[in-house]
């Protein structure tokens, strides 16, 4: 069997939180819809509240923490992400665009991203496509055709088609995370020419 892994970003600001409870309804979809693929997968939820300060002292000092250096690595070295924020003033949380800023050039090329938003009501949900998908696009992800998007009224009583719309999207997450080889990380220190070469220029 396939070992793929997963790590899933939240940017939910209380706890318990929606977007919480969204990321992990999409990370037990994928997981199950990887396994039906052949496909086992290891996943790692990262709630950037923890490392809310951490993400601050990056932008100001240039230089990741070691608590949020392990998260950059993650993300980096994963075969696939989903990333969940809450939706406010009609675009993703100041928290999660911080993030966002702090990935490295070129780390999320061709990445499969599965983009998931919560917001108190459903006409917040454009905010997927004209806020976040342009954002992945810059960062040249390959995000999946379905974005998921769960207003307060999803959580109620019929919960199908959230359910339908979480089961579509990781099955294309899970698709696109098979067909690719695992992600490997280059390390930009590693010596590629040895140093006798390097004397002789």
């Amino acid at each position: 069997m396939k070992q793929r892994t997963l790590v899933v970003i939240t940017a939910g600001l209380s706890k318990p939180s929606s977007t919480r409870l969204l990321a992990d309804r999409l990370t037990a979809a994928t997981a199950g819809a990887a396994e039906a693929l052949g496909v086992r997968v290891e996943s790692r939820t990262v709630e950037l509240r923890d490392v809310a300060h951490e993400i601050t002292d990056h932008l100001l000092t240039g230089f990741p923490p070691a608590k949020l250096k392990d998260v950059l690595d993650a993300v980096a070295a994963a075969d696939g992400l989903i990333v969940v924020t809450p939706i406010f003033q009609a675009s993703y949380s100041g928290l999660f665009k911080s993030f966002a800023d702090l990935i490295e050039r070129d780390v999320l090329n061709d990445k499969p991203v599965l983009l998931a938003a919560t917001g108190g009501t459903a006409r917040h949900s454009l905010a997927l496509e004209h806020a976040l998908r342009p954002l992945f696009a810059h960062l040249r992800a390959a995000t999946t055709r379905t974005s998921v998007f769960a207003a307060t009224e999803d959580w109620g009583s019929d919960e199908a088609p959230l359910r339908s719309r979480i089961d579509r999207a990781a099955r294309e997450l899970a698709t696109e995370m098979d067909r690719r080889e695992p992600a490997v990380v280059t390390d930009p220190f590693l010596l590629t020419t040895s140093f006798e070469d390097l004397l002789r220029g």
